[in-house]
């Protein structure tokens, strides 16, 4: 990045990045322009006062940054040019709001204007909870309208990544999301290229980002976040609807140009000036033959947070990214786990923590826990209940353990004297209090350094990719098998995968 590599810019400054400061610079240098579309969320929200006080602000025009922003202009926008969005409605009082849960149905989103990593949104799923998130919302945002939306749940999230000139789309990347829509964009584990994607779906994702571009006439980057959920009339054809855009480069935009070999970057830039920018391609044309996949996960820094409840959900957790490549999307996902820090498969002889609540998917939970067992892994849970559902899958031998918690002394001596080495808390439902005992057993994983697997469809995703792997690349045990448990699959440079495609 700029911030540590000073070869990259001709002057570099160190300050806050606040309207007055970036004024100050912009008359000392006799600036010609300023680009706010490369700096994350704060650039974003003074553009308009930069733009009203005469500072030339390149690309993009700000009066349609404003309206993206605006949670109630930029779903009107969506409405007028005919793509679909979520049912939602502005923030009157509290009464409309219970009134429109109470319409839609429970569970719904509440989406303050202009705020960083999705401060305070949050998932409602019930009129108490949607009270206390609304007045949380009004207070981080309470210039900006707050906007209520139905919350699909079971559906999966698209990322796209793209670059218009003047409202026309130049190229595009399609990522697909591991966990179910409701995890943060920057939270969540990308696919590209997708591996669940039809070539139809990829053309309507397309059209999208097209009357976007056009809608908002971007030059320069975006970013769109979409859900796709199945529609039981039309099997083949699933609902897409438009949940957020961002006119800016998303922290995904280095991964799609690695990924696609094509520099994303380079061709905002380009729109951003109006000089050299290239002819519109389609980059996913014939992604789903490439002999290689890639995937991007998350880096979270939970031990550096004391307390802070280790949970994905519509606010951004996340503070950074692993990204990896491999010949299938399974190997691609175990490379990148491996790859982040603090992560590790459980060693021989060691047990596996299974957590679960009423929203979890049964079977993932049964799937999960069956596997570990078959690898030679005792299975432990914190209740009978979740035993007994365990055992309905056919795990047998589940063994209860529960914690005290509230005793730091014992806690540490009782969780290392079960031989815990892997906690997989699948929990879907974000605890109001730290009482909950999925919290609990969460925090425990970080604060004592045991690998931590907090999201059913990665959880399934880690198994699919640990039964995929080829028996015999040995230097250590993973259970009973025989895998090099540190790079239990080749290595490969980026070069060697571009080079596949040829």
């Amino acid at each position: 990045t700029v911030s540590t590599d000073f070869d990259e810019c001709d002057r570099l400054y160190f300050d806050e990045l606040s309207y007055e400061r970036v004024r100050d610079i912009y008359e000392m240098e006799t600036a010609g322009g300023v680009i706010v579309s490369v700096g994350g969320q704060l650039p974003q929200n003074i553009a308009l006062r930069l733009h009203q006080n005469e500072v030339k602000v390149l690309g993009t025009s700000p009066e349609k940054i404003d309206a993206a922003e605006d949670r109630h202009r930029f779903s009107q926008i969506l409405d007028s040019i005919g793509v679909d969005q979520p049912a939602w409605k502005e923030l009157v009082s509290v009464a409309d709001a219970e009134k429109f849960a109470d319409a839609v149905g429970y569970p719904v989103l509440i989406r303050p204007s202009y705020v960083l990593s999705g401060a305070a949104m949050n998932v409602a799923y019930d009129a108490e909870a949607l009270r206390s998130n609304l007045e949380l919302a009004a207070s981080v945002s309470p210039e900006h309208p707050v906007v209520v939306t139905k919350f699909i749940r079971g559906a999966r999230e698209l990322d796209i990544d793209a670059v218009a000139s003047n409202g026309e789309l130049i190229k595009h990347a399609v990522s697909e999301h591991i966990e179910d829509a409701g995890v943060h964009s920057g939270d969540a584990s990308l696919i590209l290229p997708p591996a669940n994607l039809s070539a139809e779906v990829l053309e309507r994702v397309k059209d999208i980002g097209n009357k976007v571009a056009r809608a908002f006439e971007i030059s320069g980057p975006f970013n769109m976040q979409i859900i796709m959920q199945k529609n039981e009339q039309t099997p083949d054809h699933p609902d897409l609807k438009v949940i957020e855009c961002n006119l800016r480069a998303s922290r995904s935009f280095p991964f799609v140009s690695k990924v696609m070999d094509s520099n994303f970057v380079e061709a905002a830039t380009r729109a951003i000036v109006g000089e050299g920018v290239p002819k519109p391609v389609d980059l996913m044309k014939g992604s789903d033959k490439w002999p290689y996949t890639a995937i991007k996960v998350p880096q979270f820094s939970w031990t550096r947070l004391a307390g802070a409840d280790p949970f994905l959900g519509v606010e951004m957790s996340s503070t950074g990214e692993v990204a990896c490549f491999g010949k299938t999307p399974e190997e691609a996902y175990l490379v990148s786990l491996l790859s982040t820090n603090g992560f590790r498969l459980p060693a021989p002889g060691k047990s596996v923590y299974v957590g679960i609540d009423d929203l979890t998917e049964t079977r993932i939970a049964q799937k999960v826990a069956k596997h570990f067992a078959a690898a030679g892994y005792p299975v432990l849970t914190d209740s009978e209940a979740t035993a007994q559902v365990l055992a309905d899958g056919g795990v047998s031998g589940v063994k209860v353990i529960k914690f005290d918690y509230d005793n730091r002394r014992t806690l540490r001596d009782a969780v290392f004297d079960s031989n815990i080495d892997l906690v997989v808390n699948l929990a879907k439902l974000r605890p109001s209090d730290k009482a909950n005992s999925n919290y609990a057993m969460r925090r425990m994983a970080v604060d004592f350094g045991i690998p931590l697997v907090n999201d059913q469809r990665c959880a399934e995703m880690l198994v699919d990719a640990l039964e995929a792997l080829p028996q015999g690349t040995a230097t250590a045990l993973y259970g009973s098998q025989e895998l090099n448990i540190e790079t239990p699959v080749d290595v490969k440079s980026w070069q060697q995968y571009l080079d596949m495609r040829k």
